[in-house]
């Protein structure tokens, strides 16, 4: 299935302080603009989504659409960070660590991050701007 997104749009969990704490560190630190963000809970989110075949109601990783490609935890997150420019990229290196393992580390963050973190009643409104980053 073909996509209709023009930049990569990072889904994430929008009531999540950690994961909201981490779309505001990409957008201080993408200067290129080149990411364009959406909650998994909207109705943008929501569709894309179920695009792209994933569960609607699953907001335990953060997806990263980029044309017809879809990045998901781990993969995601390097993907991001290799491409917002600056001495990030270098972050990248992490991939050589087996999925699996780097997948284990994120799925237990994702676990615990409403009780390290916090959670909002509802999603974050992004600063005036940022809002035209947000689908």
């Amino acid at each position: 299935m073909e996509s209709q997104v023009k930049s990569p749009v990072l889904l994430f969990d929008g009531v999540c302080n950690l994961c909201n704490g981490a779309v505001q560190w990409v957008l201080l630190r993408d200067r290129r603009g080149v990411f364009r963000f959406a909650a998994l809970q909207s109705d943008t989110g929501q569709a894309m989504l179920r695009q792209f075949g994933f569960a609607a109601e699953d907001f335990d990783t953060v997806v990263l659409i980029d044309g017809d490609r879809v990045f998901t935890r781990s993969d995601a997150a390097l993907e991001v960070v290799r491409r917002i420019g600056g001495f990030w990229p270098v972050l990248y290196a992490f991939k050589i660590i087996p999925r699996p393992i780097r997948d284990a580390v994120y799925n237990w963050v994702a676990r615990n991050r409403y009780r390290w973190f916090g959670r909002q009643e509802q999603c974050m409104l992004p600063r005036k701007e940022w809002m035209s980053r947000f689908v």
